[in-house]
């Protein structure tokens, strides 16, 4: 019995230098976490840093946006020409240099297909002066430029909800489905509604 006693004292020292080792992981352990919530703190608060930022060129980008009021662009379209039939490998400064005769060019804008970057085939040419409109329209109207025969008109000022036709306008896409009428009852099917089942 004095040999398990032993055993027994022997075992009870290694018990508690395994808490003490145990004690010892758990502290670095949830010093570890402790590290690694600092970090994810100090990362949360340089996002916030960034995210306020962020919200401050936002607002400042919408207060420079809202430029153009309605006023200064029905003056930007009325120094401005509609310019149809434009080859499609025209480049804005090919139709700067054939319009720089009518008056001084501001800009020149052509129309591309959004999904596919294809010139849509016009383009809108912005003068300096109202004078660079009416003369662009009096002696380039029909002029040649890449072997096809432009067509130039002043630029007409949109109105939001408001269409050529007054009012606003119905559906008339594309695929719209009219049911033609067919005589007899029944879903059609051959003559006089012939040819189905009919036990009774």
């Amino acid at each position: 019995m004095s040999d398990e006693i032993s055993m027994e004292v022997q075992q009870q020292p290694v018990a508690v230098e395994n808490a003490n080792s145990n004690s010892s992981i758990d502290k670095e352990m949830t010093s570890e976490k402790q590290v690694e919530a600092e970090m994810i703190k100090q990362r949360m608060e340089e996002m916030e840093r960034e995210a306020a930022k962020l919200r401050e060129l936002h607002a400042q980008l919408s207060e420079d946006k809202g430029g153009d009021t309605e006023e200064e662009r029905r003056d930007i379209d009325s120094r401005s020409i509609y310019i149809g039939n434009v080859d499609y490998g025209a480049t804005p400064l090919e139709l700067q240099q054939h319009f720089s005769e009518s008056g001084v060019v501001n800009r020149v804008t052509i129309l591309t297909n959004k999904h596919t970057g294809q010139p849509k085939g016009f383009a809108y040419l912005e003068f300096a002066d109202v004078d660079g409109v009416n003369k662009a329209v009096a002696t380039q109207d029909g002029s040649s430029f890449h072997g096809r025969e432009l067509k130039v008109s002043a630029k007409r000022t949109n109105i939001p909800g408001v269409n050529s036709r007054g009012g606003r306008g119905g559906f008339r896409g594309r695929g719209a489905f009219r049911a033609r009428a067919r005589g007899g009852r029944g879903r059609g099917r051959g003559p006089r509604g012939g040819g189905r089942f009919a036990p009774y």
